[in-house]
């Protein structure tokens, strides 16, 4: 992105303060990419040209930790999140620039401690919550925005439901990160999928800032996309990673032993065993093992081990397709159903397979590039 945002690219870099979303400026942008999952913070890196003083005047503007960054193409908000980190540089010529590097609005979550309410230590404060398991995961991010000043950043909630009842509770002094928390109760057996979508309001053109729930799966769309090769995929791949598998795990979760004389052990669930693979399709035993520090419940870790054999059974794929942005790709991408259609010399019969988009990677217009974006998918 160069120049003019209004008159050389499609994309606009908009600058808001964080708490109240109120717009401070629309900069240009260059050699942006940003990126966006389920699950996990996305990232956006960019570089901010200083021409001038009076550019400089208007970039010093930008605070780390307290500015929000929106990237919109066309009318659409493809992009937001929370700049966490510049650096001013000036190359051998007297060149300023601004590099940028920012993370989409869940890295919040993962900036904060779940405390009591009182600056001092409270050992007797826990915060306790229960029901089903989505409205769990809205409690945390209410607690989070809501129990003490200087919290709230605007997400919205919605009423999702998954019929999955959880208890969970948190100990002030044991600095449990909030997205850690989601993350560990989205992680358990039979659990659910999260993100912070940005879009436009339809009736007020307010910027919207949405945590996404779904269980098992966050799902966006009710029809497919369809995408060819030849057609409008330029590229794929098909990654398959057997060390990232395996055909047996187990879960360790929090010392059982309060007694300080004497070794401290975890507690460990027992051993999930994929008995198909190694039994009757003939796979060796690789064996898969994951810390739970905060974990002291046996049935739970079993659960857990259940849970990361079946995601990791055998050798992982995350296929990958990059393709060519138009007006027929949406901005809402992640949780979509995307029908893909391949025929070349590997796939000599043709292949037509449905996947979900769990990522997306988009770059913006290079010269001699059009805009892009790859999409990381999981099978349906």
């Amino acid at each position: 992105m160069t120049g003019n945002p209004n008159l050389d690219t499609p994309y606009r870099a908009i600058f808001c303060d964080l708490l109240t979303d109120r717009t401070i400026d629309i900069l240009p942008l260059r050699d942006v990419t940003v990126d966006d999952f389920i699950g996990k913070a996305g990232s956006l890196s960019g570089t901010v040209p200083v021409p001038n003083a009076a550019m400089a005047a208007r970039v010093r503007r930008i605070e780390e930790g307290r500015t929000a960054v929106y990237l919109q193409r066309g009318h659409d908000l493809w992009w937001g999140g929370i700049i966490w980190t510049s650096t001013l540089g000036s190359d051998d010529q007297g060149v300023l620039t601004l590099g940028l590097q920012a993370a989409t609005f869940e890295s919040y979550a993962g900036r904060r401690l779940i405390r009591a309410r009182t600056p001092a230590y409270d050992p007797g404060y826990r915060l306790t919550l229960g029901g089903d398991q989505l409205e769990v995961a809205r409690g945390l991010w209410r607690d989070l925005q809501t129990a003490l000043p200087g919290g709230d950043i605007g997400v919205t909630y919605g009423t999702e439901t998954s019929g999955v009842t959880r208890s969970v509770s948190y100990r002030d002094g044991d600095e449990t990160c909030y997205l850690d928390a989601v993350e560990a109760l989205a992680g358990l057996e039979n659990g659910f999928e999260h993100y912070i979508s940005v879009y436009a309001d339809p009736a007020t053109g307010a910027r919207v800032r949405r945590l996404r729930l779904g269980s098992p799966t966050v799902t966006t769309g009710s029809t497919d996309l369809v995408m060819d090769r030849p057609g409008s995929i330029l590229a794929y791949s098909f990654p398959r990673d057997a060390t990232r598998g395996g055909s047996t795990a187990r879960t360790r979760g929090a010392s059982t032993n309060s007694d300080q004389a004497s070794e401290s052990r975890p507690l460990c669930s027992t051993v999930a065993v994929a008995t198909d693979l190694i039994g009757q399709a003939g796979y060796p035993r690789v064996d898969l093992t994951s810390d739970h520090n905060e974990i002291t419940d046996a049935a739970t870790l079993t659960a857990l081990a259940r849970t990361e054999l079946a995601a990791g059974t055998g050798a992982v794929v995350i296929p990958e397709i990059s393709v060519r942005l138009d007006d027929l790709v949406p901005p809402a991408l992640l949780g979509r159903t995307v029908r893909i259609r391949i025929t070349d010399e590997w796939f000599t019969e043709g292949l037509d397979a449905r996947y979900r988009i769990v990522g997306v990677k988009v770059e913006p217009a290079q010269r001699g590039r059009p805009d892009t974006a790859d999409l990381y998918l999981e099978e349906v």
